[in-house]
């Protein structure tokens, strides 16, 4: 399994709505391989962190490559994420069996 870690940081001004945006965006992309999404803002807790986080999960690399190349998570990250981002860290890693 490939577990995608996607941390973004909003600029400043960035709305809740463009927020949502992105969140219903991405949960609404259909992706038979993705076997888990867990998408949520910072609760504050500590200063410094990132402002949100997409966590999915891959039966194997394939499949997050392709998911990676997918027409409509490239518009996502283009149209929607792009232009409020200031900045974003990924992490992908292996796990499971």
């Amino acid at each position: 399994m490939v577990r995608n870690v996607v941390m973004i940081r909003f600029k400043p001004g960035t709305s809740k709505a463009q927020i949502d945006a992105v969140r219903v965006a991405l949960e609404a992309i259909d992706f038979p391989d993705r076997t888990n999404l867990s998408i949520g803002r910072d609760a504050g807790l500590r200063a410094g962190n990132m402002d949100f986080v997409a966590l999915a999960d891959f039966l194997d690399e394939d499949s997050y490559r392709r998911f990676d190349a997918d027409e409509e998570h490239n518009r996502v990250r283009r149209e929607l994420i792009a232009p409020i981002a200031e900045s974003v860290e990924r992490c992908q890693y292996l796990y499971g069996s």
